[in-house]
């Protein structure tokens, strides 16, 4: 298939609503980028991010705090813009073979790295080879595991080669393009293409970039510098705010909202976070799904949003963004919004569990939201006879401990999404190093594979319901909601772009005149 009929079925792929609406009666923008006045050059900004980096390296970064600070150091081959579509970067073209397994970029002109050096045929081909694994057998990259080859044409164009044709595999390109040999070192000094540049950064305070003053899109970035300063406390963020030491503060709670709304510009549109109770399922009794489904059934998702989001969520049972319409399937009937409190008790019964359970329930603490919904949750769980404790851990302790080594119980947090159908429901497959919630189905993994390999929309689109549908059924975990994301940002600033994935976009943000 030629590109353009390539780019037609892409599109149908990553159909998402409008990314602009906005809860409370806050602040509506009719446009992705928020805040009006004429921009003015220069300048710093400071943002307050919620957790450390686990990485410089873009290879390896795992967690969605990380990757929506290095969206502005680093690019790929093709980027996401602020409304869902796949536009061109460090390629300035690409075709796809009529059978799908052939792509061919063509590498734009005058691109630059951080450090002065012009990106090369051999740039790409390092960096496609090592995030796929094509160079030491490790995929860092985990979608790019089939490629088979990445080959120079000539000077400005690499072929890429893989094992299957797959429609969402386009989205994968987005992987960050770095110098070639750098590997490594990647971590301790990153060197991308990206609108800022790496300045320092100290573990636990912050990062610090600057203007790329080669940045290839002309124009931008308006800001001179900016700060990316951690502030794992939720009370520390509100003093920041109220002292305006801080100008942007995302991922607001509907209470903390409230509380900034004379001070600053509040600005909210609906996330790409999955947020739920993640069921650890070879966990006694959570390796019984009868003792996971009553958790579903005691669940009252409606007070948790009301309480914490203002009633802006949508509410989910399984892990696909209700904005993918084509691919989404409402599955709310199958435990309810609210609480069935008899149900669960008598599951519990049948599981062997008359007397009720004890759970615990870890949460990064740096998440107000993911606390207040913790809060909410061990309050109505109680009806049932379901005990909960909460245990605050830090982000690094979640994320070795939880994510990482699969220890733990339950825990709530968020997961998210890029615009791609398959990205959240690829990682429940059995033997997927993503599944920290250890989900084990035949059933579903042979949909999902199926669905993976599909080339028609529709089939994929029929597939694709039918596995949540298993991972829902199964209550693999108990989803709760998709929060909005609500910024708080200075009433000074504009330009600001919601984007349908996890990330702090600073190449538009500007100080108006």
């Amino acid at each position: 298939m030629k590109k353009k009929f390539y780019g037609i079925l892409l599109m149908a792929l990553l159909v998402a609503a409008t990314l602009c609406g906005c809860a409370g009666g806050r602040s509506s923008e009719d446009e992705s980028s928020v805040g009006t006045g004429s921009p003015s050059l220069g300048g710093s900004v400071v943002i307050g991010v919620q957790q450390d980096i686990d990485s410089l390296d873009p290879h390896k970064a795992t967690a969605a705090g990380t990757k929506e600070i290095l969206f502005n150091i680093f690019e790929g081959l093709l980027k996401s813009d602020e409304n869902g579509n796949l536009i061109n970067a460090v390629a300035s073209d690409y075709s796809v073979s009529e059978d799908g397994l052939v792509y061919t970029f063509t590498l734009r002109d005058g691109v630059k790295f951080h450090n002065g050096n012009p990106v090369t045929a051999e740039d790409v081909k390092y960096s496609l080879e090592r995030a796929s694994g094509l160079r030491d057998g490790t995929a860092l990259v985990s979608s790019l595991k089939t490629l088979t080859s990445v080959d120079i044409i000539d000077e400005r164009t690499v072929q890429v080669t893989t094992s299957s044709a797959n429609l969402e595999l386009i989205y994968s390109f987005t992987t960050a393009i770095i110098p070639a040999g750098s590997g490594e070192a990647e971590d301790g000094t990153p060197i991308g293409t990206g609108p800022f540049s790496f300045v320092s950064y100290k573990p636990q305070e912050g990062i610090v970039l600057k203007k790329n003053e080669d940045y290839w899109q002309e124009g931008l970035p308006y800001l001179d510098e900016v700060t990316f300063k951690i502030i794992t406390n939720a009370q520390t963020a509100l003093m920041e705010l109220k002292g305006h030491t801080i100008d942007i503060y995302p991922y607001l709670t509907d209470s903390q909202a409230k509380e900034l709304e004379t001070e600053y510009q509040i600005i909210a549109a609906p996330s790409n976070v999955v947020q739920a109770l993640f069921l650890n399922n070879k966990e006694k009794p959570l390796d019984d799904v009868r003792v996971r489904q009553a958790i579903c059934y005691a669940l009252d998702k409606n007070l948790a949003n009301e309480f914490v989001m203002g009633g802006a969520s949508t509410l989910i049972s399984s892990a696909m963004l209700p904005t993918l319409k084509d691919y989404y399937v409402d599955l709310e009937d199958t435990y309810g919004s609210g609480a069935n409190i008899e149900k669960a008790k008598q599951l519990l019964t049948d599981a062997g569990y008359p007397d009720g359970i004890d759970l615990t329930i870890t949460i990064p603490s740096n998440y107000e939201a993911h606390m207040q919904t913790g809060e909410v949750v061990a309050e109505q769980l109680k009806d049932a006879g379901i005990r909960c404790t909460i245990e605050p851990v830090d982000w690094d302790t979640w994320l070795e401990d939880d994510y990482g080594n699969r220890n733990y119980q339950t825990t709530i947090c968020g997961i998210t999404s890029d615009m791609t159908p398959g990205y959240l429901l690829t990682r429940f497959q059995t033997n997927s190093d993503k599944n920290f919630i250890n989900f084990a189905s035949d059933a579903y993994d042979e949909v999902y594979q199926k669905a993976e390999k599909s080339l028609d929309l529709a089939e994929k689109a029929e597939l694709y319901k039918q596995a949540q549908k298993i991972l829902c059924d199964e209550a693999g975990t108990a989803f709760i909601q998709v929060p909005p994301i609500t910024i708080a940002m200075n009433k000074k600033l504009a330009g600001y772009k919601f984007y349908p994935i996890y990330v702090q976009d600073m190449s538009t943000v500007y100080w108006t005149e």
